[in-house]
Order: C-alpha cells, then structure tokens, then sequence
C-alpha cells in the first residue's frame, strides 16, 4: 500500500490540501493529514480542518510521499519549523517523492531542495531563490520533486501524485471519476 503525508499548519491553503488529501484517497493511497499542532486548525480562508495527527507522531512513521500545501501565513509556519525541513530532506535523500504547491516551494528551496532544480510556484513565492529554474507550468517534475502553481491547478497536481504512486491506469480511473 502506498502512503502519502500531507501536512498542514495554521493558515495553510485547506483547498490544496483537501483536494490532495481526496484524490490520493480515491486512488487508494493511504493518506495522512498530520497538524503542526494538536486539534483543530484553521485554514488561510477560515475554515477549520481537524488533522488525523500530529505531525510528531506522523514522524514515527515511514511515508511513500510527502505534500505540503501553501497558502500563507500556513506556509511560514511550515517553513519555519526545523521538523518540516529535516523530514523534506530525509525524504528526498531516501529517494521518495517531495512536492509542494502554491506557495509551499519556497519551503523545499529553502531547505536546499530546489538548487539547480526546475520547479514552479505561486508567482513571487521563489523571487528569493535564484537558484531555482523557475517555470510557469501549471505542475512540474524533476525527479521526484513535483510543484504546482496554486488553488487552481490543485487538481491537475493531485492527478499527477496519484499517477506517480499508483500508475497512470489509476490516474485515469480516478479522473474518470471526476467527470473531468
């Protein structure tokens, strides 16, 4: 079974992680939401989210991939805990899948992820980061490391996560399913 950790702070962008979170459970991988903290958090527009745990206890675990959402300041949070960077690196340096949207590159940049690496993001998210080969593309691959735009293209890059873990016949199953 594959697995999938997509994580979630307080001011995060809940449209990109709800999104993430409902078409890797329809393609059958076995997601977890995990919190920067306990209990109910409340998204960049409000709506509350309850995690199904904290990322402390997410960490005794071994995922297939990791997503990070991005709207702000849920992306500062994120970027600003030494946690969220040690596992991004841990996980890029075992070879598992490392992806971020919105304005969540700029957490993978700054952990040293995106040197020398094509990447995409909400526009000015990686203006700090020269040694980003920035492209405009709605999702973009290299490696294992996948970005996206924004709220907009969430679908597009959940669809791509889903193809990657389980297989481009899954993807197109799901998206069969979305009336797409």
């Amino acid at each position: 079974m594959k697995t999938a950790l997509v994580l979630f702070a307080e001011g995060s962008e809940e449209l990109e992680a709800v999104t993430v979170v409902d078409i890797l459970r329809r393609g059958g991988v076995t997601v977890t939401l995990a919190g920067l903290s306990a209990g109910a958090l409340r998204g960049s527009r409000g709506t509350q989210l309850v995690p199904d745990t904290t990322l402390d206890e997410a960490l005794t675990h071994n995922y297939d991939m990791v997503v990070l959402p991005g709207g702000q300041p849920g992306t500062r949070h994120l970027q600003a805990d030494v946690r969220v960077l040690k596992l991004v690196q841990h996980m890029a340096q075992q070879g598992k899948y490392v992806t971020a949207i919105c304005a969540a590159p700029s957490v993978l940049a700054s952990a040293g992820l995106l040197d020398g690496k094509h990447a995409t993001s909400f526009p000015g998210s990686l203006d700090a980061f020269p040694q980003v080969v920035l492209k405009s593309d709605a999702v973009v691959e290299d490696g294992k490391l996948i970005t996206s735009r924004g709220p907009g293209t969430a679908m597009d890059f959940a669809l791509i996560l889903v193809e990657r873990l389980m297989g481009k016949e899954k993807r197109l199953s799901v998206e069969a399913g979305l009336q797409r």
